[in-house]
This record gives C-alpha cells, structure tokens and sequence, in this order.
C-alpha cells in the first residue's frame, strides 16, 4: 500500500500530491492521511473521479486516513 502524508498541507497541495501518487501507482491501493475536512472532500472527489473507491477511516483526533483503492 502507498501511503501519502499531507497533514498540514492546504489544498491544492494534498490534491496534487494524491494524482501524483495514482499516476505513479495505477493499481495500487494509496493510504492518504488528511487533517482537515477541505483536504478529505477534495481527495475523495478526486479519486472519485477517477474510478476509486473511498474508504474513510479515523486515524486520530484530527486526522482521517482515506484508503483509496483502484476499481478492478
């Protein structure tokens, strides 16, 4: 799994860094740890769009991990 950090990161940044991961990775799973709801709605649009499902996990009192996975 590709896991890409961009906490404390603000937008577009975790947007770029997320396509930059799945161009990269086309059949891998991508792990994307976010720390605000912008960030989250952004790359969940993004990997919406290109055909991932988005799997919303709790990964601390701030931060979300989105597991991100290609469809087959």
């Amino acid at each position: 799994m590709i896991e890409v950090d961009v906490k404390g990161l603000s937008c577009p940044i975790p947007v770029v860094k997320t396509k930059k991961a799945m161009e990269e990775n086309p059949k891998a799973t991508i792990s994307v740890l976010v720390d605000s709801n912008v960030a989250k709605e952004n790359v969940t649009r993004l990997a919406e769009s290109k055909k991932y499902s988005v799997k919303v996990e709790e990964a601390g009192a701030e931060e979300v991990k989105l597991v991100l996975k290609p469809s087959a």
